[in-house]
């Protein structure tokens, strides 16, 4: 590897990217950025490159086939379905993500919606606020203790959801078919197939990558198996959810609640369904953040190619 590899951050969305360029220069290499999204922009700016980091513009087929040099990509953030993994894979070129900079954020944000939904703070907020005051709540409310909440997904952030609601004394339940059966038992989760998690979560939160196996889990069908009193949340992809049908289904009490951080659509467009939900609490893909989270994701990020560019094993590996 030349002294002087060449490291290419396509698109970010921080502040600076200081932290990258100090680490890629202490070991040698040099570091180009920009705001490249459409596929000609990113090909012009990746000619020759060693290593690409990247955090939402997509890495296309078309993309991945210019690089010729290029040994890594790493996905700034957990997900990675704006890389085409086939095509990298063909093309030699390692895929990384950092799977591990913000599990407590998000675990965090999954059970302020949660708790915010089953607690019906916010309709009991708009009612109070209009002059109704009364001392019961809007619809049906359990206790804590008497629901279910369920993950689809048992990996690092669904765990600590989990962890988190077990302090409020609710029943635990999961659905990943990749988990050993083992972990449930010592964590204390019942392990649930998915039909049956549909039927009997009360807050079901959807902590999975995005493929084509996940994409749309979340439809009419899987709606209509749910109780009309449960509560939705998604902090991981929007594309795991049909939103034409969770908006339907909220609009017409199929389901209570939503708690979505993420859309299949981003920036969240101004005609969305979803927006004319009432019983949904909408945040803007914030659940990674904290002043902390955003520099470790960088310094992860950029460590990672510089492992591979050193000649030394990279630690999350994708593809």
């Amino acid at each position: 590897m030349s002294s002087k590899f060449k490291v290419l951050i396509t698109d970010y969305g921080f502040e600076n990217v200081n932290e990258e360029k100090k680490l890629v220069e202490e070991a040698g290499g040099e570091l180009h950025f920009g705001q490249y999204k459409t596929e000609s922009e990113i090909i012009a700016a990746a000619d020759g490159v060693d290593a690409i980091i990247v955090q939402f513009s997509k890495l296309t087929t078309r993309v991945i086939k210019s690089l010729r040099n290029c040994k890594i990509i790493v996905r700034c953030g957990i997900g990675y379905d704006n890389v085409d993994l086939e095509t990298a894979k063909e093309m030699g070129i390692i895929v990384c993500n950092v799977p591990d900079y913000c599990i407590d954020e998000v675990a965090d944000h999954t059970l302020a919606l949660g708790l915010t939904l089953a607690r019906q703070v916010v309709g009991i907020d708009n009612r109070t606020r209009k002059g109704i005051f009364k001392m019961a709540p809007i619809t049906s409310m359990p206790a804590f203790k008497d629901m279910i909440f369920a993950t689809v997904g048992l990996g690092r952030i669904a765990q600590q959801v989990l962890e988190r609601a077990r302090g409020f004394g609710f029943t635990l339940a999961a659905y990943d078919p990749f988990v050993e059966n083992h972990i449930f038992e010592e964590k204390g989760i019942i392990k649930m197939d998915l039909e049956t998690i549909f039927r009997k979560a009360d807050i079901l939160s959807l902590n999975m990558p995005l493929t084509s196996e996940t994409k749309h889990i979340i439809n009419g069908d899987s709606l209509a198996k749910m109780k009309s009193t449960s509560i939705i949340l998604n902090t991981s992809r929007g594309g795991l959810i049909d939103t034409q049908a969770l908006a339907s289904a909220l609009q017409n009490n199929v389901i209570g609640y939503a708690g979505l951080d993420v859309f299949e659509n981003e920036p969240l467009e101004m005609n969305s369904p979803i927006l004319n939900c009432k019983n949904a609490v909408l945040t803007s893909h914030v659940a990674f953040y904290s002043e902390a989270s955003l520099l470790k994701l960088q310094k992860m990020a950029a460590e990672e190619v510089v492992r591979c560019l050193v000649g030394e094993k990279v630690k999350n590996r994708v593809a």
